[in-house]
């Protein structure tokens, strides 16, 4: 499975305005392994206007800097040459896809969609989540303990690297929990029944508000996955027999 982490810096917030891309930034997963720092794509781009003041706070990238850069219009192939046929991942998702798909139909080239597999947004994974809660890249890092002390400014590059953390905390490093050897119902159910010979476990049943907010948990992961999460792949326990002291 290959997907791409993907983030721009733009001149400003609305594409309506006129705005472009002048900075572009994929970072490659194979199979939920980063790749290499080679296999990462990167380009600042002379957009042909100067930046919001805003957007120029943000970013840092001035006029100056892009002046010699080269047009999106050069680096076009090399980047759809890169992306293509992965799916791709992007926090806000409708930003970043309108201003390529805009730069893309300035020259003819159709759109995004058009060459990957598919386009996650996890904003809207988040949003599902965690409900009411701020969820931009900075909130995220914070809740998943992603250290970003290295970033002052934002640049495509590093967001990305940040995103890439995020999206497999979010995910819960799914690809790991079943990777050589997942025990049986019985075995599961055996060894537990062995600790609790030693020490009794006290069993607390979950309500059913809990059991609904589980649910929903699970029903998050299989999005974010597009499957079943390991926990739906995993077999229920076996029920452990009445013991003093394990109420059931």
């Amino acid at each position: 499975m290959r997907q791409i982490f993907l983030d721009t810096e733009t001149t400003g917030l609305r594409v309506e305005d006129g705005n472009r891309i002048l900075e572009i930034a994929a970072v490659e997963m194979i199979d939920r392994k980063l790749s290499k720092a080679e296999r990462h794509f990167h380009r600042y781009i002379n957009p042909g206007r100067d930046s919001e003041e805003g957007a120029l706070n943000v970013h840092g990238l001035t006029t100056q800097f892009l002046s010699d850069k080269a047009k999106f219009g050069q680096i076009v192939d090399d980047f759809l040459e890169f992306v293509t046929d992965a799916e791709i991942i992007i926090h806000n998702a409708p930003f970043d896809v309108g201003y390529l798909n805009m730069e893309l139909g300035k020259l003819g080239r159709g759109k995004l969609e058009d060459y990957v597999a598919s386009v996650t947004d996890t904003l809207k994974m988040a949003k599902d989540l965690w409900p009411g809660k701020r969820n931009s890249l900075d909130a995220l890092c914070d809740r998943y303990d992603v250290d970003r002390s290295g970033r002052t400014l934002h640049g495509a590059l590093i967001d990305c690297e940040l995103l890439a953390e995020v999206y497999m905390a979010m995910t819960r490093g799914q690809d790991s929990l079943l990777i050589d050897y997942a025990p049986t119902a019985e075995e599961n159910a055996s060894n537990l029944a062995r600790r609790s010979n030693s020490l009794p476990l006290i069993v607390t049943q979950a309500s059913s508000e809990e059991l609904a907010l589980h649910q929903k948990y699970l029903d998050a992961l299989d999005k974010a996955v597009k499957g079943s999460c390991v926990w739906r792949e995993l077999e229920p326990l076996a029920a452990l027999p009445n013991t003093e002291g394990n109420p059931q």
